[in-house]
């Protein structure tokens, strides 16, 4: 863990008294920068804030006379001789987004001023102190969840409390600039999947329903000066907007939901369908994944309800559509829009958003960066190409700078792989094309997808589906998955869609096409084309962190293997390279001792010969990763019994519910070396009433799907000789 002296946790009222009693501290007296949280106690959904300042006591006596703050009951001030104000401003900053994406209090914080630039020891010792910090929290009651879990979740992904990077401050501002301008009424922001479009969506509600004196100031540079001002313009021109988000896909809807319900100053009414438009008119609207808004084609069930509603707002239904009801129920709207993520017929046609943004009256932007998959663009051109026939390169793509990309021959392979990631990083899915009927919707018995021995089944649930208990062992389809993130995508391209050989083009099978609602009425063979292209290149920038594809037809798989590095490959290589002949920088030092995936191992001793071990290109590595041999079956639903396992060396923070290399040195005499184990760590605190806590208990539990595997548990004298080496990263070898 940080040393102590390292940062320390006052607990006090938050009260006049109390704020006096502060004058003898002397990170108070010296003006030191301090960190601090406000927040009601006892009570579901309380409110909290988070601030950070050199000026402790004026500024908390400030925050006595606000009229939403001056409810709060308690205040925690975090401080450290370590402290510097860029510092402070990010473990402020960190605070802030992860006690929104724990969900536990509402902030009264705004979204400006969100601090996120380099200095010295960001990472190795700040971003430390801060996971030290939230494990205190997590102790205090203050959090309920460890960040990587947090980390996954979509409150997370798309709270308000982000930095924008500066293509999204640009677009920011010139939003910002139409909807006071009043020669514009629309406008349309463009940009492919993963590019920051919903994120620049919710920042922009939330900036709207923030008062301006609860926004942080701190560090505004130039363009976030404007945003003030434009803010502050626009609150005078329109004091209480009255605003709606629109998401037309329903999944999505339903999860973003969720979000503004965790979000003080939002609510879960202010997203919307297109259909209750009807219900009024607004002075903005918002319309996130506008590319889904739908026209009176293939709707199924819905036909009733377009039709009905296309009536209550005089037009013709068969043709207008719900691009025209949000123009027509909102002074103002803005479209965030990809024409590539348009998947079925009854979505809005190109052509109709093409003569609005032609339309003098509209403004138009593009959001060109990749926030979602770390491939990054390079990645996202290369899919562009394949799908299109043109990959652009007659190279064999090998492995992207931090993502994983193969192409798997053996389906069951991918899935045990997809599942492995699930157990280890959360969020890996298995998704496919629509190429076989949905025959469980009915007959929960039935089996949807048959590959070989295979049998699969489709998404039970369709809402938040991603994040359904079942969701691991199940398919999920584009209409589950659209508008998510996911860390690992395992994809099956089924029988619709294969490769033709002569002509070096992707081809589509209409008879093998499944989706009733995304083929009947489209009598243009090029237009499904475009549709069934469309979803597998939306389903294939889903995966931040790796993408893995499975190909149902034989050309295809060809195709794609003759660009795309397979696994197989991938194993081959990484097994075949010479030992001395390996790069520093494409390995790690391969430590000398076996650890025991079960008790702790018998006498050994921890030499750090300098054997090397190769690593994947691309794999982010330092001078803190080793690599060693983990041997049992303790640990096997993470790490099977004999893999090479790369860890990184333990300098400090949380252990806290992370899988750990350790030592204990107290089994044998340590004079002769130490017996060492991997497990998840926890430990259970004992918290003094000056702050300062100790370690009550340290348990050591395996992840086994052999039982008989228990706890091993190290109290009182036990717990001096319990010495942390590394934590896991990730199997290197199976």
């Amino acid at each position: 863990m940080i040393n102590p002296q390292h940062y320390a946790i006052k607990r006090l009222g938050f009260n006049q008294h109390a704020i006096k009693e502060l004058a003898d501290d002397p990170f108070t007296d010296e003006f030191w920068p301090v960190v601090y949280l406000l927040k009601e106690k006892d009570k579901k959904k309380a409110l909290a804030y988070v601030g950070e300042t050199y000026d402790v006591t004026t500024r908390l006596t400030t925050h006595l006379s606000h009229p939403e703050k001056s409810k709060l009951q308690e205040a925690y001030l975090i401080s450290s001789k370590k402290f510097n104000k860029s510092a402070t401003l990010d473990i402020e900053a960190y605070c802030i987004k992860y006690l929104a994406g724990d969900g536990k209090y509402k902030l009264l914080n705004g979204n400006l001023g969100i601090s996120d630039h380099n200095y010295y020891q960001k990472e190795e010792l700040y971003y430390k102190i801060f996971e030290s910090i939230w494990e205190d929290f997590r102790s205090l009651g203050i959090a309920s969840q460890e960040l990587s879990k947090i980390s996954n979740s979509a409150l997370f992904k798309y709270s308000p409390y982000k930095t924008l990077d500066p293509e999204q401050t640009k677009s920011l501002i010139m939003i910002l600039e139409s909807l006071l301008d009043d020669r514009y009424e629309r406008i349309v922001i463009e940009g492919g999947a993963g590019s920051g479009k919903t994120v620049l969506a919710v920042f922009l509600f939330k900036l709207l329903h923030t008062p301006a004196e609860d926004f942080n100031f701190s560090v505004f540079g130039e363009e976030d000066l404007k945003i003030v001002e434009l803010v502050r313009l626009l609150k005078q021109k329109t004091p209480n907007p009255s605003m709606a988000l629109v998401i037309p896909v329903d999944p999505f809807r339903s999860t973003v939901k969720k979000i503004f319900g965790h979000v003080e100053g939002l609510n879960a009414d202010m997203v919307i369908g297109p259909a209750e438009l009807s219900r009024k008119h607004y002075d903005i609207v918002l319309v996130d994944e506008a590319h889904r808004l739908r026209r009176r084609e293939n709707l199924g069930s819905y036909f009733g309800g377009f039709d009905r509603i296309s009536s209550e707002l005089g037009f013709d239904k068969m043709k207008n559509d719900e691009l025209d009801w949000v123009i027509k129920q909102s002074d103002k709207s803005i479209f965030f829009y990809d024409e590539f993520q348009s998947v079925k017929p009854s979505d809005v046609l190109q052509e109709r958003f093409d003569m609005l943004k032609n339309d003098s009256k509209v403004k138009n932007t593009f959001l060109n960066s990749q926030f979602r998959v770390k491939g990054g663009l390079k990645y996202v051109r290369f899919i562009d190409g394949l799908l299109a026939g043109n990959p652009g390169t007659t190279k064999k793509m090998k492995w992207f700078k931090k993502y994983d990309f193969w192409i798997f021959h053996d389906l069951e392979q991918m899935i045990t792989h997809i599942k492995e990631k699930n157990n280890k990083e959360q969020l890996a899915r298995v998704v496919a094309g629509f190429a076989w009927p949905w025959a469980s919707k009915k007959d929960k018995g039935a089996v949807d997808i048959k590959i070989g021995n295979l049998e699969l089944k489709w998404n039970s649930p369709i809402k938040d589906w991603i994040n359904s208990a079942n969701a691991i062992n199940e398919v999920g389809c584009i209409h589950t998955v659209q508008g998510y993130d996911l860390n690992y995508t395992g994809i099956i391209f089924g029988n619709e869609i294969g490769y033709d050989k002569e002509k070096g083009e992707i081809i589509i099978r209409k008879e093998n096409y499944h989706d009733r609602n995304g083929k009947n009425g489209v009598k243009n063979p090029e237009q499904l084309k475009n549709f069934i292209v469309n979803i597998y290149k939306t389903l294939m920038l889903r995966g931040i962190k790796g993408t893995y594809v499975y190909v149902c037809d034989e050309a295809l798989r060809e195709y794609f293997t003759s660009h795309i590095l397979s696994y197989d490959e991938m194993l081959a290589r990484s097994s075949s390279i010479d030992m001395g002949m390996i790069r520093v920088e494409n390995s790690v030092p391969l430590i000398n001792l076996k650890a025991a995936a079960g008790a702790f191992s018998e006498v050994q001793q921890f030499s750090e010969e300098q054997e090397r071990f190769p690593v994947q290109d691309g794999l982010k590595i330092s001078d803190e990763h080793f690599a060693c041999l983990v041997v049992g079956e303790s640990m096997n639903k993470i790490i099977p019994n004999g893999a090479i396992c790369l860890f990184r060396k333990y300098t400090g923070g949380s252990r806290q519910e992370k899988v750990v290399l350790v030592s204990h040195t107290s089994i044998q005499d340590a004079d002769f070396g130490s017996g060492y184990t991997v497990k998840k760590y926890f430990s259970e605190k004992i918290l003094y009433p000056d702050g300062t806590w100790s370690h009550d208990r340290i348990i050591l539990r395996p992840l086994s799907t052999d039982m008989s595997y228990k706890d091993i548990v190290l109290e009182g004298d036990e717990l001096t000789s319990l010495r942390v080496i590394g934590i896991f990263e990730q199997v290197l070898t199976r």
